[in-house]
């Protein structure tokens, strides 16, 4: 994992998030995807600089990932790193908003 990744990982762990379980690192497909809570049908995905030229193809994976039911939400490394607190509150209401996505 990268550090923004681990430093997100860290205050999602153990259901430290409003007891939300995400998983890491869970292959979906063809994808790996960074970060994913299955009973909300929520994906976080963690973007560093290589992300600004694969804009078509990240584009896409999201596609395809939302024609499963999964929101994908994507944070860049510095948001991670420099405001954990409002990317931690836009999954919480992400999340909230997905309550039951998977029934």
């Amino acid at each position: 994992m990268t550090p923004a990744e681990s430093r997100l990982w860290n205050a999602l762990r153990r259901k430290q998030l409003d007891g939300l379980r995400f998983r890491r690192q869970v292959a979906f497909e063809s994808y790996v995807v960074d970060f994913v809570c299955t009973e909300n049908r929520l994906i976080i995905e963690v973007d560093g600089d290589i992300h600004d030229q694969q804009v078509d193809y990240d584009a896409a994976r999201t596609e395809h990932l939302e024609q499963y039911g999964y929101e994908v939400l994507r944070f860049r490394n510095d948001q991670v790193m420099n405001d954990l607190g409002t990317v931690l509150e836009s999954i919480r209401c992400a999340a909230l908003s997905r309550e039951g996505a998977n029934e």
